[in-house]
C-alpha cells in the first residue's frame, strides 16, 4: 500500500515531447534518451528572520494567538500595477489581511494603503462566524472584471459570537463537548482583491481545502483533506477538477477522486516516530509542468500538541507532474523544514502560501508560513506565533545535471517545437555547454554539430546557444533531438524561444516583475 504511487507518462514516454511551451526542466527522465550526467537536487536559502510578523490588533489577537501569515491565502504579482500582493490570516481565525509590497520584501497592510478603511480585513465579519484556511487565485483571463480576483474560505458558523481565545464560551470550538457548528467552504470574487462579494458555496469540505488553476487543462482544481480507506485516522489528498469556478462546485462525494498520499520514502521524524501524513497538496504551473508542495504531516496529533503547547510539525517537500494529476517525487529531502527549535520564529506547522513561487529576477522566492509557538498571553500555543517567511533559489533551480567535472553528454529525445533560438540555463564558470542538433533518427544536422557551436560559458539563467552563421529557423516543423557536450559544467533547463530576448512562453501562475498574466511573454505577446 506504502509505495510510492505510478507516473504512467514516465512508465510509457511519448514518442515526440511538444516543447513549445515554458522551459524545459529536467527533474525525470521525460525529455531524456540517453544520458552519462548525475542528477542533483538543490536546497533554497531561507531567510534567517521572518519577513511579516503579528503587530496590529486584529494580527496579533488580543495577545492569545498572534498570527500574520498566509494560510494558504496566497501571495502573487500583479503586473496591472505591477505590485506583489498577500493575502493572509490575520489575527488566529479572525479575518483575511491584505498588503502590497514593491520588491516582495518590505510590505504595507491594508490601514496603510488605505487609512480611510474602517477594518484591517478584507472580508466584513460576520457574528458568529470564524474563518480557518483560505486560499486566493488570480485570474488572468476572467471576462467580468469582477470576477479577476477569486477566493475560497473555510467558515465555522456559531448561533452566538465567538472569539478563538483560551478562555473559549461554553460550546467554542476545539471544545470537546462542543455541538459542531455550521462548517461550509465559501467563494468570494473581486475586481481589486480588496472589496469581496460571495459568490456561492461549494461542495462538502473540511478544513485544509485549496485550489489553483491548470492553465495546461484550463482547469480549475480543488485540493480537498480525505482519510485512508484502511485507516481514518491517515491524511491523503482528494481531486477535484472543473471547467467553471463558481458554477461547478457543488460536487458530491463520489466527485471526489483519491490523488495522493505519503509513502515508505516519507520517513518519521526519528524523535517523535509517528507514521506521516498528507497534510496538504499545493500546486502552481511552473514554466512546463506544474509544481508541487505536499505538507507533509510528522506530528505530533492535536490533543498531544495542543498539551504542550507548542505547534504541530509539517515539512515541505516538493513534487512534479507533466498531466496535472500524477505526481513524480524525486527527492523525499524536506525542501522547507519546521525548524522544531523552542522560541524559534519557524519552529513548526509549515504552511506553503497559495501560489507557491515567483520568480524575481534570477531567483525564484518561495513563501511561507510558520508558527513559532509563543503567546504573549498563555506562554506558549500550537496555534500561536503565526509568521511568514522566505526562502530563495535559483531560477529553474530545482534540479541540475552535471558531469562532475569528467565531460559528459546528454541526448534527448524527440522534439517538437516553435522558436528560432536555443536557450539553456547553464553553470559552467570554469567549463563550457555546447549543443548539436540531429534529426530524428539521431543523424547530425548540418551546420549544427559540435563544431560548429559558439561555446557557452559562466554562469546564467538564460544565454543562447548559437552555431556559426545559424539559428533554429531553418528547422522549423521539424522534428529534432539536441545533444547536449558538458565540460565541467551544470544544466538546469533548456528552451527555444522565437526571439533573441528569449521569452519562454512559459507559465508563473504567481507572476513576478517582467511576466505578463502569469506567463514568461512581452507584453506584446500572447
Amino acid at each position: 500500500m506504502d509505495k510510492p504511487l505510478e507516473v504512467p507518462y514516465l512508465k510509457e514516454k511519448q514518442d515526440i515531447v511538444n516543447i513549445e511551451i515554458g522551459r524545459q526542466l529536467f527533474v525525470d527522465d521525460f525529455l531524456i534518451e540517453e544520458s552519462n550526467l548525475s542528477r542533483e537536487f538543490h536546497q533554497p536559502k531561507v531567510c534567517e528572520k521572518p519577513i511579516f510578523e503579528p503587530k496590529t490588533p486584529l494580527e496579533m489577537n488580543g495577545g492569545y494567538y498572534p498570527c500574520a501569515c498566509p494560510f494558504n491565502d496566497g501571495i502573487f504579482y500583479d503586473d496591472e500595477d505591477n505590485k506583489f500582493k498577500m493575502w493572509y490570516h490575520a489575527g488566529w481565525f479572525n479575518g483575511v489581511g491584505y498588503a502590497e509590497s514593491e520588491d516582495g520584501l518590505n510590505w504595507k497592510r491594508l490601514k496603510e494603503l488605505y487609512p480611510e478603511r474602517e477594518s484591517e480585513s478584507v472580508l466584513p465579519h460576520e457574528f458568529g462566524t470564524i474563518r480557518d484556511g483560505a486560499a486566493v487565485w488570480i485570474d488572468y483571463h476572467a471576462t467580468n472584471r469582477n470576477e479577476r480576483y477569486k477566493m475560497f474560505v473555510f467558515l465555522r458558523k456559531f448561533d452566538f459570537e465567538i472569539k478563538y481565545y483560551h478562555e473559549k464560551p461554553k460550546h467554542a470550538h476545539d471544545d470537546p463537548d462542543s455541538i459542531p457548528p455550521e462548517e461550509k467552504g465559501v467563494l468570494f470574487q473581486s475586481a481589486n482583491g480588496i472589496d469581496w462579494e460571495e459568490c456561492g458555496t461549494v461542495g462538502h469540505c473540511g478544513d485544509n481545502t485549496g485550489f489553483y488553476y491548470n492553465p495546461f487543462t484550463n482547469k480549475w482544481t480543488f485540493s480537498l483533506r480525505t482519510f485512508s480507506s484502511l485507516d481514518r485516522r491517515i491524511r491523503t489528498r482528494g481531486y477535484y477538477e472543473t471547467d467553471h469556478f463558481i458554477k461547478g462546485t457543488k460536487w458530491t462525494e463520489d466527485d471526489i477522486v483519491f490523488w495522493t498520499r505519503t509513502d515508505i520514502y516519507d520517513r518519521p521524524d526519528k524523535d517523535m516516530g509517528y507514521y506521516t501524513q498528507l497534510y496538504d497538496v499545493s500546486a502552481t504551473p511552473y514554466e512546463s509542468l506544474m509544481l508541487g508542495v505536499f505538507s507533509v504531516f510528522m506530528g505530533p496529533p492535536n490533543d498531544i500538541s495542543g498539551k504542550k503547547g507548542t505547534p504541530k510539525i509539517n515539512d515541505l517537500k516538493l513534487a512534479y507532474s507533466r498531466d496535472g494529476f500524477h505526481w513524480h517525487r524525486p527527492s523525499y529531502e524536506n525542501f522547507i523544514s519546521s525548524s522544531r527549535k523552542e522560541g524559534s520564529w519557524n519552529y513548526g506547522y509549515a504552511h506553503p502560501v497559495n501560489g507557491l513561487c515567483l520568480v524575481v529576477e534570477d531567483e525564484i522566492y518561495f513563501y511561507f508560513s510558520c508558527f513559532s509557538g509563543v503567546s504573549p498571553k498563555l506562554g506558549s500555543h500550537k496555534y500561536a506565533g503565526g509568521n511568514l517567511g522566505l526562502a530563495k533559489l535559483r531560477r529553474d533551480g530545482f534540479v541540475s545535471l552535471s558531469d562532475k567535472g569528467n565531460g559528459g553528454e546528454l541526448l534527448t529525445t524527440k522534439l517538437q517545437f516553435d522558436g528560432n533560438h536555443l536557450f539553456v540555463n547553464v553553470a559552467c564558470e570554469a567549463g563550457s555547454v555546447c549543443a548539436e542538433i540531429l534529426d530524428e533518427h539521431s543523424n547530425v544536422i548540418e551546420g549544427y554539430s559540435k563544431a560548429d557551436c559558439i561555446p557557452v560559458t559562466g554562469d546564467s539563467t538564460k544565454v543562447q546557444i548559437k552555431w556559426k552563421n545559424k539559428n533554429l529557423e531553418a528547422l522549423k516543423n521539424k522534428i529534432i533531438k539536441i545533444r547536449f557536450y558538458l565540460d565541467n559544467a551544470r544544466i538546469y533547463s533548456f528552451w527555444i524561444a522565437e526571439g533573441e530576448e528569449g521569452h519562454s512562453k512559459g507559465f508563473m501562475a504567481a507572476g513576478g516583475p517582467g511576466f505578463h498574466e502569469g506567463r514568461d511573454v512581452s507584453k506584446t505577446e500572447k
